[in-house]
This record gives structure tokens, C-alpha cells and sequence, in this order.
């Protein structure tokens, strides 16, 4: 894992999000919960909105933020989608990196045999 900054605030985040909603996502998608936790946590709403607030979250870090944008779309896509000129659109797709490392690392942690029907 790389030394993320603000790790244990979005693990905390991610933890309440399991809290909130773990047992619907089983009882309503037994087959694929698991495949979906990702998107679901960190893909359906903003972390943060408003350039404000986004900024003042990045504070320092926001060259880091960028930097780990930069490398983890280039790595992935082949190119930078993100617009980096905007606070809000870095601290949500930092979030969402650094949410992939979260899930997998609960995941991992937490393998359950699941019987199929």
C-alpha cells in the first residue's frame, strides 16, 4: 500500500458505510455484494463537495493528491481524465483510489465461504 494521507479518516468512512448498509447488500445481492462494495462505497456519491470544502480537505497534500491521480490514471487508462484544476474532482478520485486498497484489504480480511445457490 502506498502512504496515503487521511487513510484512517476514509477507512472510518468506509467502515460506517458497512455499518449502514453490509446487511442489505447481502440480503438484496448474495451473488455479487462482494464485486460491488467497491463502486458502491466510493463510486455512487461525492466524499466531498464544493471546491471549498475540497480544498480546505486537501490543504498541504494537494500536490500528493495530484500526484496519485496522475500516476493511478495514467497507470490504469493510458491518460489523465481527471481535471486536476479541480479541487473537488481530486479529492473524490483520490478518495476512490485509496478506497480500492480499503475494500481489498477488508475483503481480504474478511473472506466468508458463501454458499451458492
Amino acid at each position: 500500500m502506498k502512504n496515503y494521507f487521511y487513510y484512517d479518516e476514509i477507512k472510518d468512512y468506509f467502515d460506517d458505510f458497512l455499518r449502514e448498509n453490509l446487511e442489505y447488500f447481502k440480503e438484496n445481492w448474495p451473488q455479487s455484494w462482494r464485486d460491488d462494495l467497491h463502486y458502491k462505497a466510493f463510486n455512487t456519491d461525492y466524499y466531498i463537495t464544493g471546491s471549498y470544502q475540497a480544498k480546505q480537505w486537501l490543504g498541504d497534500k494537494a500536490f500528493d493528491a495530484i500526484n496519485i491521480v496522475k500516476e493511478y490514471e495514467q497507470d490504469n487508462f493510458g491518460k489523465v481524465s481527471t481535471d486536476l484544476t479541480n479541487a473537488e474532482r481530486v479529492v473524490n478520485m483520490y478518495v476512490y483510489i485509496l478506497g480500492l486498497d480499503i475494500v481489498a484489504e477488508w475483503l481480504e480480511a474478511n473472506q466468508e465461504t458463501e454458499e451458492v445457490s
